[in-house]
């Protein structure tokens, strides 16, 4: 036969001391809080969404001037260059939805020959844009 006995605190005390506690840590925590805030920022910058893509050619002073033609035009747009052999691919945007690439899309359809396509692609949001977005809701 086991015999035992169990003990819990008495709610009474607690109202009768004024429910103070005093928690004492270890200072690394607070290091590791700030690494796994700044490691979850990360994981929100890199997500799949859309780019508008504006020219395909296996020249690079072509896709380069293809480049710097769409960073005048629309500054506030990131703009990429991707090489994927035996193409340069200028790509344009980072946007969540398709219907965001498609209105830029139509911008630059008349600046571009050969075509302006919408592609899916791993896009890099910022942790401000981001929270902008979340706040809207």
């Amino acid at each position: 036969m086991v015999c035992g006995a169990v003990a819990a605190q008495d709610s009474t005390f607690a109202s009768v001391s004024g429910g103070n506690v005093k928690v004492i840590k270890d200072s690394r925590i607070d290091m590791l809080i700030k690494k796994q805030i700044y490691i979850n920022t990360l994981a929100i910058r890199n997500q799949p969404g859309f780019r508008v893509q504006v020219i395909t050619t296996n020249r690079r002073n072509d896709a380069t001037a293809a480049k710097a033609r769409v960073m005048q035009l629309y500054p506030e747009y990131r703009t990429y260059l991707d090489y994927q052999a035996p193409y340069f691919k200028v790509r344009v945007g980072d946007f969540k939805s398709r219907e965001e690439a498609t209105e830029l899309r139509e911008k630059l359809y008349n600046h571009f020959q050969g075509g302006v396509f919408v592609v899916p692609a791993i896009i890099n949001v910022s942790p401000e844009k981001e929270l902008q977005n979340e706040e809207s809701y």
